[in-house]
């Protein structure tokens, strides 16, 4: 029996029908690391590319001037004040980083069970979104709405008695979605898993005129272990009363994303988001075989932290790693993704060319 590369050549035609053909038109052996033999024919053959185009940066607000505040779990991550992150978003733009994700941490004094600070006009996102849009109007902005960094309980919601009310908490929602399109919003991002939000959010945005306003759905959000160090960042570790498992998603479940994501663009979702990430792969790739929708997957904080700590640690190597999960989304098939090492990523992609 002749070997060929440790594969008998009999059982070619396992390969599959182009591969028979081709290694028996000749009965030469197969080599296929003739594409992988140099960078130039790797790049040439590569199936997945990934661009700063892909990437969503996600930053964290604080109250203050000049103020860049490090958060421990989140080592590379600050909170930063408006003006400071006018800079960062100036950054994201010469970067080529077409949109940049606020999120606020707000003072424990103007937390409440309502969450009423989050229909300020005059709030931290608020005046980051006008401030940003003034000086770099041409990068986008996300905004995610839900209730958790502004209630006194840490919830996405409204809390009575211990339960989340859907319907009152949609309600709030969709005021919260209006201030921050007023202020200049490009993108909603409902990440607070009601029933309902997002039909009720694009009827309020098309009424008030802000039809070109897009809602990107946090559409099949799982109840993850891995938002620790997110938590630290926008204050709410500390203040979380009980769980978010009544309506944040079954890590065991798959199906239900399909029925969530389904029902996110029957509402009028212009894009869906799968949040974990990299735990969640299989559900991107569900969701896009299924939808052909935009799709995004946010690498969230617990993952950057993995592997920012492993690298610090010399577990492994950092860039490599943050490259080789950044096209681990791609792969699944991701449109872009959400996360903290875009300005990291984009540089590096930016050295490449």
């Amino acid at each position: 029996m002749a070997i060929t590369f440790g594969r008998p050549i009999e059982t070619r035609k396992r390969l599959g029908p182009g591969a028979e053909v081709a290694a028996s038109r000749l009965d030469l052996p197969v080599r296929p690391r003739r594409n992988r033999r140099a960078e130039w024919v790797r790049r040439m053959v590569r199936e997945h590319v990934l661009a700063p185009d892909h990437l969503i940066w996600p930053l964290f607000l604080i109250d203050g001037q000049n103020a860049r505040v490090p958060i421990p779990s989140m080592p590379g991550v600050e909170r930063l004040s408006v003006d400071q992150c006018v800079r960062e978003a100036e950054r994201a733009a010469r970067l080529s980083i077409p949109c940049i994700a606020l999120f606020p941490y707000t003072d424990p004094q103007r937390r409440d069970e309502t969450g009423s600070e989050a229909l300020n006009p005059d709030n931290l996102v608020c005046r980051a979104i006008r401030a940003i849009k003034k000086a770099v109007p041409e990068i986008g902005i996300l905004c995610d709405v839900a209730l958790d960094p502004f209630t006194s309980h840490g919830h996405d919601g409204i809390l009575r008695d211990g339960v989340i009310l859907n319907d009152e908490t949609v309600a709030v929602l969709v005021k919260q979605a209006l201030v921050q399109a007023e202020a200049g919003c490009d993108i909603i991002a409902p990440s607070d898993m009601m029933d309902g939000r997002v039909g009720a959010i694009r009827r309020a945005l098309d009424a008030a005129n802000f039809v070109d306003v897009s809602i990107m759905a946090y559409a099949a959000k799982y109840a993850s272990a891995f938002y620790g160090p997110f938590r630290d960042a926008v204050g709410s570790a500390k203040t979380l009363v009980g769980d978010k498992r009544t309506y944040q998603m079954d890590p065991a479940n798959s199906d239900e994303a399909l029925r969530e994501v389904a029902l996110d663009i029957e509402e009028g979702a212009d894009m869906v988001m799968v949040k974990p990430g990299l735990l969640y792969l299989d559900i991107v790739r569900r969701v896009k075989d299924a939808f052909r929708m935009p799709t995004f997957a946010y690498q969230v904080s617990g993952e950057y932290a993995m592997l920012t700590a492993a690298a610090q640690n010399g577990w492994l190597d950092g860039e490599r790693a943050m490259m080789e999960s950044l096209i681990a989304f791609k792969r699944a098939g991701c449109d872009g993704v959400l996360t903290y090492f875009a300005p990291r990523a984009a540089e590096k992609l930016r050295s490449e060319t």
